[in-house]
């Protein structure tokens, strides 16, 4: 019988329908299925989402798949998404088939709770039922206890207005919970109560962060609505404080002592936590000993201290556009472990042997004591590459690393993984926090160089621990295969540009055609553009020990090793890498799968919360150049108006069709264009234009704008 989706499709509804609630891991139903090969296990990944999809298998905890029949979807439970307009989506959990609540069915449900609903009877003739309507029937859980919010005084109580626009209904405070707070105040309030839908939630200000219109409390307050911590518990940063800064004689003693080695760092010009230093050097065998050395933050925060509780709930650090909120204490994070030029420093180390073509002959991953001998930033670095600084102790090892780089980006490329170059700001901040001036970060050759190198470590260790008969429970870095739906409508939109993407009849497509969409844009007005839709277009990067491979990056074996300061899932695997080889059996896979799924959740609260501080600044900025003109590139075209990024600003603004009273347009859904009745004027994707500042909401961080021609 060939491996049709079809049959597939049967071998594995029988398998899960004749095991009743029994539930399996992916990996136990394709051996069950005899899948060996990693054609076949892809092919059978995208079907199994596609049963996901269809709410004819249950995904539950642990990542495993159950059978699940329709009818069990009356009372199913799952996350509310709420849209500022009021209505919003019930992720059902464990599948894909979001359902549709209506404003007039939410009841008392907020953002974010844990819910029981009720289907609505399906419409005959409709295609899917991937936007069922439903009602919400029962609050099951909060999702948050709290929120972020501005004081409005009325009298003797008050209101605090969400900064969250997904939060819909506004808190009622009563005076004796108002705990200091004033008039126009950013305030962290408590949800406690909420029982009926036509009146507001009740709770109290826990904390008065600072005036609404203070630019640091405004950045601080992002941050804190996404649910990021600020500040550590006392009894944390006592932990912290009272970890010695001496490393132990008997310490260095029993580790591969590589002070002698020429080890340097490359980083921004503004780090602090050096979590990864690099040695180079050319051996008599005309290959290269790569060192990659990272910080041992397992040596000092150990599992079932306060400091490893406090590490794996924030799970990541966030960089907002003002100031860091790290994953552990300053004196861990920016001190004792940060690899520090000419300090002995603890680090784990993966050694390579790489040819001059990039191939890693052999490796050893150790417990070393360092010595870096080089701070560079990246634009010093970047000045020895491109032959500004002549004479530098380090100068041939920079150069020699650079090279190695470029091989291997080479190399990856050519094994087809997607080269992503999206652009992004730096914002430049007075004292006060105001944002005076808006600039492109530049990627350069520097970047790139350490980038390239921590892949391959990254990669290496994953190999160590992932391939062969040997194999144990890890911590992976997975990237699943787009979403066809998601590359089909990818497709459409670059041909409105003028682009063509090929794909397959089943929505797939080759990284290779993705490169090269990538490639021919570069350089172009519409080319960030482009590159972001291709990036949202992917499957989302999260944590695992179900490994399926890194589609992006085309690796079957990647993890996250380079990074423990700031990332905890970096934690888990050097505290794995150091159990197993000192011997130590395989760990059960349920207590890993929950850590990942934690780090996973985390890490997308901390993007989301960097993006919306830069956005808020970026709306800032734009709020005090009403009335400019900016040159942009038309990137949405809808019947109500038309989207344009300002090129330099990297920000999106609306030109709605209300205030374009050059003539009367029509538009055309086909070729995503606004044409002008009379003058024929045709708006569509791409088009160059320059548009002029109408208004700046620094609270919605909405911008309208106008065409200026």
């Amino acid at each position: 019988m060939p491996d049709t989706r079809a049959h597939l499709k049967r071998q594995i509804l029988d398998l899960l329908r004749n095991n009743g609630k029994t539930a399996f891991r992916p990996k136990e139903i394709g051996k069950r299925l005899s899948i060996k090969d990693n054609k076949r296990y892809y092919l059978f990944r995208n079907v199994l989402s596609e049963l996901d999809d269809a709410g004819l298998v249950r995904k539950v905890k642990g990542g495993r798949f159950q059978h699940q029949s329709k009818r069990e979807l009356h009372g199913a439970e799952g996350i509310l998404q709420m849209h500022p307009q009021g209505y919003g989506f019930v992720t059902v959990e464990g599948q894909s088939n979001d359902v549709f609540i209506p404003a007039t069915r939410i009841g008392t449900a907020l953002d974010g709770d844990r819910v029981r609903v009720s289907l609505a009877a399906s419409v005959r003739g409709k295609r899917s039922d991937r936007h069922r309507e439903a009602e919400i029937v029962e609050v099951l859980q909060r999702g948050r206890t709290r929120t972020v919010g501005t004081f409005d005084k009325m009298g003797h109580f008050a209101f605090v207005k969400p900064d969250d626009q997904k939060l819909t209904k506004d808190i009622y405070i009563a005076e004796e919970n108002f705990n200091g707070a004033t008039e126009g105040d950013k305030v962290v309030v408590s949800i406690d109560t909420y029982t009926d839908p036509k009146a507001s939630p009740e709770g109290k200000v826990l904390e008065v962060l600072g005036k609404a219109d203070d630019p640091g409390v405004a950045v601080l307050a992002v941050a804190l609505s996404q649910g990021i911590k600020s500040d550590f518990p006392k009894e944390v940063e006592k932990e912290a404080a009272d970890i010695p800064l001496e490393i132990p004689a008997s310490e260095i003693e029993r580790r591969l002592d590589l002070r002698d080695k020429a080890i340097f760092t490359i980083d921004p010009d503004d780090a602090k936590d050096f979590d990864d230093a690099v040695h180079i050097e050319r051996l008599e065998n005309g290959n290269l000993e790569l060192g990659v050395h990272i910080a041992d933050v397992a040596y000092y925060v150990k599992q079932g201290t306060l400091l490893d509780a406090e590490a794996y709930e924030r799970a990541t650090s966030t960089y907002l556009v003002d100031r860091v909120i790290p994953m552990l204490p300053e004196k861990l994070s920016n001190g004792v472990c940060s690899l520090r030029p000419h300090e002995d420093k603890l680090a784990y180390s993966c050694i390579m042997e790489v040819s001059p073509h990039g191939a890693v002959k052999s490796y050893e991953v150790r417990e070393t004591v360092i010595h870096s001998k080089q701070r560079f930033t990246y634009d010093e670095a970047q000045a020895i590459i491109d032959g500004g600084t002549q004479e530098h102790p380090l100068k041939d090892d920079v150069l020699l690393a650079a090279k190695l780089a470029r091989t291997l980006t080479k190399k990856r490329k050519r094994q087809g993984s997607i080269d992503f170059d999206t652009a992004e700001v730096k914002i430049i901040l007075d004292d006060k926090g105001t944002p005076v001036e808006i600039v492109r970060k530049d990627r350069k050759e520097a970047n790139r160089l350490i980038e390239e190198l921590m892949l391959l470590a990254n990669r290496t260790v994953a190999e160590h621990i992932g391939k062969g008969r040997n194999a144990k429970p890890f911590v992976y870095r997975i990237h699943d295969r787009p979403d066809a739906e998601k590359i089909q409508a990818l497709r459409d939109y670059v041909k409105a540009f003028g682009y063509q993407l090929p794909t397959g009849k089943d929505g797939s497509v080759d990284r290779k055609d993705l490169n090269a969409l990538l490639e021919h844009v570069k350089g172009s007005p519409e080319g960030a553009v482009v590159q972001v839709a291709a990036l949202r277009a992917m499957s989302k990067a999260v944590y695992s020990p179900q490994n399926i491979g890194h589609y992006g990056l085309g690796f079957g074996h990647y993890s996250h090793f380079t990074s423990p300061i700031r990332r905890y899932p970096d934690l888990i695997a050097h505290r794995l890498l150091k159990h197993y080889g000192a011997g130590g059996q395989s760990i059960g896979e349920d207590a890993l799968e929950e850590a990942c799924d934690h780090c996973s959740q985390m890490e997308r609260q901390a993007v989301e919360a960097e993006r919306e501080s830069t956005k808020l600044k970026v709306v800032e900025y734009v709020s005090e150049h009403v009335g400019d003109v900016f040159e942009g590139v038309v990137t949405g075209v809808t019947k109500f108006g038309v989207f344009v990024e300002m090129t330099r600003l990297l920000a999106e603004g609306l030109v709605h069709v209300r205030d374009m009273d050059d003539d009367h347009y029509e538009y055309d859904e086909r070729s995503y264009t606004l044409v002008g009745v009379h003058t024929r004027r045709t708006i569509r994707l791409g088009d160059p234009v320059k548009v002029q500042v109408a208004a700046a909401n620094v609270e919605t961080r909405k911008i309208d704008l106008a065409f200026a021609e």
